[in-house]
């Protein structure tokens, strides 16, 4: 199952993929139809995704159900009503989980990535991951947002990664049963400032150029994601995906997310133990090579740039400038 957030007529709304992902299902109002039909009661979890998320199990088995009854009622050719059912071209989708708690970042996370920016892999670089975190208010962005770049940006870079959507509350969550409270995937790419310096001076310390390289990871917009969530029951093994990074059509980025040094499952381990897991979070698990800084190119306005992973979809945005 595929969930969405999208807007229609300036309104926010949860739904689902059918129709060959040609359909937006608006979940709510697909379920007021079907409980006057069946004369029950509607159920309320269909507002938002936190929402939806948050009622775990009975909500993803409800909305399993209510699209695939919607989806064999489409037929051969979907036709959308405008009421439950939408084109996608008539819709915006929105990030898929607009307002998440907590936003998860991975940084060196394929052998490849280390490798490419001078680095050499150590016991280090396999014992424990390097975990930092992004703003979520202001860096999640959806499909086709804009990517913005701001008047102190000098090398905005591109990096698409595999993200995972947690879908039930853990603390200590073990590896074996880490894959139990994920709700599905998605695709994230984890824009960065390479060369971030909003002052000049005197002398840089290395602590110094490690929170230049985090904070260029904090500015506006530099979280886009979607287009849409895969669930669990698509997707049993996230450890087998390809990646691929695309600039205007030219492709950068290709690899394999069973090339990850830690896999999902360690990653929310790892996590879990430091901070509780909760419904709606996210955690984007690292690039691959392949980005500008290797070569020096980076984004400019008017650029796009198309992230695609093997059963989820291509994520999309475009480049412009920000005044500020």
């Amino acid at each position: 199952m595929k969930l969405t957030t999208f807007t229609i007529k300036g309104e926010q709304r949860l739904g689902t993929m059918a129709g060959n992902n040609k359909i937006v299902v608006d979940l709510a109002t697909a379920e007021k139809l079907a409980a006057r039909r069946e004369k029950r009661s509607a159920n309320a979890f269909y507002t938002d995704m936190l929402t939806f998320l948050k009622a775990g199990a009975k909500a993803m088995a409800a909305a399993r159900k209510l699209t695939k009854t919607v989806d064999e009622g489409l037929g051969e050719e979907p036709k959308a009503d405008s009421k439950s059912t939408h084109y996608l071209t008539k819709v915006r989708l929105r990030a898929p989980v607009p307002n998440p708690a907590k936003l998860f970042c991975l940084a060196g996370n394929y052998q490849d990535h280390i490798e490419e920016g001078g680095g050499r892999i150590t016991a280090q670089d396999r014992e424990t991951p390097r975990v930092f975190m992004k703003p979520p208010t202001t860096t999640v962005i959806g499909q086709d947002d804009n990517i913005l770049i701001p008047p102190i940006a000098r090398a905005i870079d591109w990096e698409g990664e595999l993200a995972v959507v947690i879908g039930r509350k853990g603390k200590a969550i073990a590896a074996k049963d880490a894959l139990k409270h994920i709700a599905g995937y998605t695709i994230m790419n984890d824009v960065s400032e390479r060369q971030l310096q909003i002052k000049e001076r005197s002398s840089n310390r290395p602590k110094d150029e490690w929170f230049d390289w985090l904070n260029g990871k904090w500015l506006d917009t530099a979280a886009p994601q979607g287009p849409w969530i895969v669930t669990t029951d698509e997707i049993k093994n996230p450890q087998d995906l390809d990646i691929s990074t695309f600039v205007n059509g030219s492709r950068k980025q290709h690899n394999n997310t069973g090339q990850m040094l830690y896999y999902v499952a360690d990653i929310v381990e790892y996590i879990s133990a430091i901070i509780t897991l909760e419904p709606g979070d996210i955690i984007s698990t690292g690039t691959i090579s392949g980005v500008g800084a290797t070569t020096g190119t980076f984004l400019k306005a008017g650029d796009r740039v198309e992230i695609e992973i093997s059963k989820i979809g291509v994520l999309k945005n475009n480049v412009a400038a920000s005044k500020k």
